[in-house]
């Protein structure tokens, strides 16, 4: 619930991370990643690993991709990716703010299987990444399927909800109307999201997004630029083609893909004198044109599943980030602490500086200095040790200036850092921050939304952009 991953998913992202394939450097082979995975962390079959691996990388399958993948990573057709051979792959800029803080302590670690490394239970997650991405799975007796939503909004509403603890479904459900799936389409009606917000539990019809144009023959056609979430295109054409020879739906003289880089475009020509809406209708009724979603929001809640509404995954999320913003307060206090004491044993030792000169050169070992110099000056280990691995530059004047200036810097922390484990709201706050921060960054820029609800089920000729209605 917390960083909205599965354990696989967690391990790649990690075992990347700590190998230095960030965002701003080189592609590295799949391969590679794939056997650093399973040697440290998933003690697996590589092609398990890899097929998780590449779904992190399909903008068809994730609203929000946290791995960028170069060469083929399967398509929407249904075609596979290519051998972990062939591609290459990187963290994409939205895994780095669920990585981000992760050295602070900010949450649990765990041994690996073998005991010989430890890795991280829970990412830190700045975002809510169980609403954003989604989820789909089978267990032993359960199953989960949460739909994806739009970046921008999941962040806002959990802000919101940071503002407003006692805010309602609705009220969430102006900042965040509904899932946004990464293949776009139509949400037709509220009342399927409204009971998944509500309950955990609910369908949702999606339909293709489709207009008519007319060619210069005279004849219509229908375009889909379009389709439901977790349609296979491949598979999809084929059902149209065994309907259209098995006449079940007529009117229909042709069919073409002319899908690009630039998006989908399904083109069926019509027969002269067909009345589009018909043959439409019929498509919605017989293919995957129309789909239901089945939101089913089961999730781990200290480790038990647990079916969530809306207002408990966006808490769950908050309290997770009050967890890491509490940890986080604690660790950076306790280096500052840990370094202003160290400080000031150097300038103890600068007012002393021939004294203490005379002790270490008079000591026969390290040991021994370091003995004498807290017997003479009170000095802790940690002093002695820093003053004897003390470069000589640092005795001129102006480094003692700067070691006074970093001993008030540490000295006087932020206020956020002295004040804000003292109560439940700074925390908050912080984590409020933390989320406008993650929205704002350009790492993390979120796509307009994909998908657009139609409140009733009026059909009616739909714009070729991509917009709310």
């Amino acid at each position: 619930m917390r960083d909205g991953l599965k354990p696989v998913h967690r391990r790649i992202l990690y075992a990347m991370n700590e190998s230095g394939i960030y965002p701003n450097r080189p592609h590295k082979k799949s391969a590679w990643t794939v056997g650093e995975v399973i040697g440290k962390y998933h003690p697996h079959g590589d092609f398990a690993v890899y097929e998780a691996m590449v779904r992190l990388a399909q903008w068809f399958s994730m609203r929000t991709p946290l791995i960028d993948g170069h060469g083929n990573f399967g398509n929407i057709d249904g075609d596979g990716a290519a051998a972990m051979r062939y591609t290459e792959s990187r963290l994409a800029k939205p895994a780095m703010e669920l990585l981000r803080d992760l050295q602070k302590d900010t949450v649990d670690w765990q041994p690996n299987y073998d005991e010989s490394l430890a890795e991280p239970v829970a990412l830190p997650a700045r975002f809510p990444n169980l609403l954003v991405n989604g989820s789909q799975g089978i267990a032993v007796g359960m199953a989960t399927n949460i739909a994806p939503h739009n970046l921008t909004e999941a962040i806002e509403a959990t802000c919101y909800l940071i503002d407003n603890p006692d805010a309602t479904v609705d009220e969430l459900m102006q900042i965040m109307p509904g899932p946004d799936f990464p293949t776009g389409a139509i949400i037709m009606g509220s009342a399927g999201i409204r009971q998944s917000y509500d309950t955990g539990r609910g369908s949702i019809t999606v339909r293709a997004k489709a207009h008519v144009e007319s060619t210069k023959t005279g004849r219509n056609r229908l375009v889909f630029t379009e389709i439901p979430y977790m349609v296979n295109k491949g598979t999809l054409q084929e059902k149209i083609a065994q309907l259209v020879n098995d006449k079940r739906i007529e009117g229909i003289s042709d069919m073409r893909d002319e899908s690009n880089q630039k998006g989908i475009r399904l083109v069926i020509e019509l027969k002269k004198g067909v009345i589009p809406q018909v043959v439409l209708n019929n498509l919605y009724k017989y293919t995957s044109l129309q789909t239901t979603f089945g939101a089913n929001n089961l999730a781990l809640v200290n480790g038990v599943p647990k079916c969530l509404s809306l207002r408990e995954m966006l808490q769950h999320y908050i309290d997770h980030q009050v967890d890491v913003v509490t940890r986080r307060t604690r660790f950076d206090l306790k280096k500052a602490q840990a370094r202003a004491h160290i400080l000031e044993g150097y300038l103890m030792a600068l007012d002393h500086i021939d004294e203490v000169i005379s002790i270490i050169r008079s000591s026969q070992t390290d040991s021994e200095a370091s003995s004498r110099l807290i017997e003479r000056f009170g000095f802790t280990p940690e002093q002695t040790t820093a003053i004897l691995e003390m470069k000589l530059r640092r005795l001129t004047g102006l480094e003692r200036d700067k070691i006074q200036e970093e001993l008030d810097a540490c000295a006087a922390p932020s206020p956020t850092t002295r004040t804000c484990w003292r109560t439940r709201r700074r925390f908050w706050a912080s984590s409020r921050r933390r989320c406008a921060r993650s929205r704002r960054s350009s790492a993390t820029s979120a796509a307009p939304r994909s998908a657009r609800l139609r409140r009733t089920w009026m059909l009616r000729t739909s714009s070729p952009t991509r917009t709310w209605s």
